[in-house]
């Protein structure tokens, strides 16, 4: 056996349903040339109209929701692109300037500065860098406070009662969109005032900008003196409650060392009524003394009896006799004295004697000095407060007073045209883009 007859038996042999599709290609195939030769050429017309639905049928890719592309014919990619950009940019622009250079009413602007300043508490401390220590000297909360103040409905209704701020808004000339609707809720005219009349407070150095917009330059600067003159009461307001908390403080510390004063001397007269005496040192002192001249007057007396008794003297005689009698009255009277000073138990009634008088004494005359001293001090801060409240703590300093001006700084039509212009080209740019992307994905 060669090597062919050994190649033939192995190769492999293929399956029956795969040699049946053969067998029928292979019987097909004269009848396919013979309909070939026979098939009529198609016409271009007809062609186009074929491949056109076959496109249709087989635009199976499309987005959901996007309806097929209609056949239309093709059009220059400028010149839709000019016509997107007009119908898109351009007209909405030519809108907006139309308003801002011919029905827009001018506005007029008006800015003051003003600061407060005094004795002002700083705010609490807080990591602010390296002006850190700048904003706390310059900046209080009472000119947070006043900013607040300005933008709210209690300032709105104030300026609104004295100028009329319906009228100055809602009067007629002023262009239909930037025109107050006068008969709305006072929280409309609040909101319209925030936009109109803006507060700003530099953080650095303390001082408040404040910028009013209004239809007429008058209205402008009198809205921004009401408001600084409403502001300034503010302050005066706080200004006056802290000196008269202080003053009201003062005289409460005052009228409680007063009657501590009154209780001490009350007590110190309900002693001296009950003891008999006016001043205890003073009394035992007089007894004290007293005391030293009747010991003196004893040492003498016993000096002469001793005499008499040395010279040999009967115990009844006259002379030694009033010695003796002297020596013991001169006894009694000092241990009397003694006994009303202190107490060595002999006496009966030792609970009122000078020692005792003298404790007692001692702890009203301490209560008396400290309520003095009490009253005396508080008198003096009675008066530095009255001192203090007579100069005005914090105040209102405006530095920068509000002035008429000459031209009007909104609309700003060049400006609103130029922003509207460059708003519109970047919104229809993203559009055309993402409408590029979504065409270039479909078939």
């Amino acid at each position: 056996m060669n090597s062919d007859e050994v190649k033939q038996e192995t190769r492999v042999r293929p399956s029956p349903s795969v040699q049946s599709l053969i067998d029928l290609a292979r019987r097909s195939v004269p009848d396919l040339r013979r309909n070939a030769e026979t098939i009529e050429p198609v016409s271009p017309q007809r062609g186009r109209s074929l491949l056109a639905r076959a496109r249709q049928t087989l635009d199976w890719t499309r987005l959901p929701g996007l309806r097929p592309r209609e056949a239309r014919p093709p059009e220059r990619l400028a010149k839709r692109l000019f016509r997107s950009y007009a119908t898109f940019v351009l007209a909405p622009t030519a809108v907006i300037g139309l308003y801002v250079f011919v029905i827009a009413s001018p506005q007029y602007v008006v800015e003051s500065q003003f600061a407060i300043r005094g004795n002002v508490e700083p705010m609490a401390s807080a990591d602010l860098g390296l002006y850190a220590e700048l904003i706390l000297k310059h900046n209080s909360q009472d000119s947070f406070i006043l900013r607040d103040y300005i933008g709210s409905r209690p300032m709105v209704e104030a300026v609104d009662a004295k100028l009329g701020l319906e009228k100055m808004f809602a009067r007629d000339g002023i262009d239909f969109w930037a025109r107050y609707q006068d008969g709305q809720p006072v929280e409309k005219l609040v909101r319209y005032w925030r936009k109109h009349v803006t507060p700003h407070i530099d953080v650095i150095s303390g001082v408040i900008h404040l910028t009013v917009r209004a239809f007429k330059p008058e209205d402008a600067v009198a809205i921004s003196q009401e408001v600084i003159a409403r502001s300034e009461t503010l302050i005066n307001t706080i200004s006056r409650r802290a000196q008269a908390d202080m003053i009201a403080q003062s005289m409460k510390e005052v009228e409680q060392a007063t009657e501590r004063l009154k209780q001490a001397r009350l007590a110190m007269q309900e002693f001296r009524n009950r003891w008999g005496i006016i001043d205890p040192v003073k009394s035992a002192e007089a007894a004290m003394t007293t005391i030293e001249l009747l010991r003196k007057d004893k040492i003498k007396a016993e000096n002469d009896l001793r005499v008499l008794r040395d010279s040999k003297l009967d115990e009844k005689t006259r002379g030694i006799q009033v010695l003796v009698a002297t020596i013991g009255a001169l006894d009694g009277q000092i241990q009397e004295l003694q006994s009303r000073l202190t107490t060595d138990g002999i006496v009966t009634n030792s609970e009122h004697n000078l020692t005792q008088a003298l404790l007692e004494y001692e702890g009203l005359m301490v209560e008396q000095t400290v309520a003095e001293k009490l009253l005396a001090s508080m008198s003096l801060i009675l008066d530095r407060a009255r001192v203090a409240a007579a100069k005005q703590q914090i105040y209102l300093s405006t530095f920068v007073p509000p002035l008429l001006p000459t031209y009007s700084e909104y609309p700003a039509p060049f400006y609103a045209l130029f922003s509207a212009l460059f708003c519109f080209t970047v919104l229809w740019s993203s559009v055309s883009l993402v409408t590029a992307a979504i065409n270039d994905n479909r078939l």
